[in-house]
C-alpha cells in the first residue's frame, strides 16, 4: 500500500480526497490532515499567513504517524502568493519538517501542465482578480504561458466549497480561450473530483483542477504510475513522469 499525505487548509472540499482514493481502484490511500485556515479570505495577507511555516508544521506529526511517504501543501493560493522562489523555500522547509519528499498545489500544476505538454494555458479562478493575478505571475515563472485569466471575486473559502456541478462548468466555460491548450481551475476549495471528465467533455480540451493536480504531485513523488480516467487526461498519461525545477 502507499499512503499519500495532505496538509489541507481548513474544511471546504476535502471529501474530495476520499472520492479520488475510491476512483484511483488500487492500492493508495489519502491522508488528509487539517491544518488551521486562520482568516478565511482570499486577500494576499491572510495568504501569507495561512501557509507560514507554523501553520504547516503543526500538522506534519499526525501525517507522519500515518506512514505517508510524500507529503503536498493541499493549497494553491496559500503557496503561489509567496512568488516562485518562496513557494520553493515553504517546500522545502515542509519537507525538512516532515522528513518525506514534498510539493504543494501550486508546484502540482506547473508540472502537470508539462506532463501534458501544454504550451498555452487558460486560467479560470474562483478567486478575485488580484490573487489570480499571482497565479498567472507563478505558471509564468514556471515557463507557463497564460493566455488568459479570469478571476471569479470569492472572498471566501466556505462560499466555493458550496459550489456544484453547474457553478464549476460555468467558470470553466468563461475562463476558457480558443488558444488554451489546458484550462486551470486553481482552487482546493472547490469540489471538482466528480466532474473532471464531464468538463473536459464539454470543453474538448484538458482540465486540471486543484485537488485533481494535488493528488497527481504526490503520486509522482512516491513515484506510482495510476491509470484513472475518470480524473481526466493527466490521469490517462503513463508514466507519471520525474519533473526537476
Amino acid at each position: 500500500m502507499t499512503a499519500l499525505g495532505f496538509l489541507y487548509p481548513g474544511h471546504s472540499a476535502e471529501d474530495d480526497y476520499p472520492r479520488m482514493e475510491q476512483m484511483l481502484g488500487s492500492d493508495i490511500r489519502l491522508q488528509v490532515v487539517h491544518t488551521d485556515i486562520g482568516e478565511d479570505a482570499h486577500r494576499v495577507d491572510a495568504l501569507l499567513e495561512m501557509g507560514s511555516p507554523a501553520r504547516l508544521t503543526a500538522g506534519v506529526e499526525e501525517l507522519r504517524l500515518t506512514g505517508a511517504e510524500a507529503v503536498v501543501w493541499a493549497c494553491t493560493s496559500g503557496s503561489f502568493v509567496f512568488g516562485w522562489e518562496g513557494a520553493h523555500d515553504q517546500v522545502r522547509a515542509l519537507a525538512r519538517a516532515a522528513g518525506l519528499p514534498a510539493s504543494s498545489t501550486s508546484f502540482a500544476f506547473a508540472h502537470a501542465v508539462r506532463e501534458l505538454g501544454a504550451g498555452r494555458v487558460a486560467v479560470a479562478a474562483t478567486y478575485p482578480e488580484d490573487v489570480a493575478g499571482h497565479f498567472s505571475a507563478f505558471l509564468k515563472s514556471a515557463g507557463v504561458d497564460v493566455v488568459a485569466m479570469r478571476g471569479s471575486g470569492i472572498i471566501t473559502a466556505a462560499e466555493v466549497g458550496t459550489w456544484g456541478r453547474d457553478e464549476v462548468l460555468a467558470l470553466a466555460r468563461a475562463g476558457d480561450h480558443p488558444d488554451a491548450d489546458a484550462v486551470l481551475l486553481p482552487d482546493t476549495a472547490l469540489h471538482t473530483a466528480a466532474y473532471v471528465q464531464d468538463l473536459e467533455d464539454d470543453l474538448g480540451k484538458p482540465i486540471l483542477t486543484a485537488n485533481q493536480v494535488t493528488v497527481w504531485e504526490a503520486l509522482r513523488l512516491a513515484s506510482r504510475r495510476v491509470n484513472a480516467p475518470t480524473l481526466g487526461t493527466l490521469f490517462r498519461r503513463e508514466p507519471v513522469v520525474q519533473v526537476h525545477d
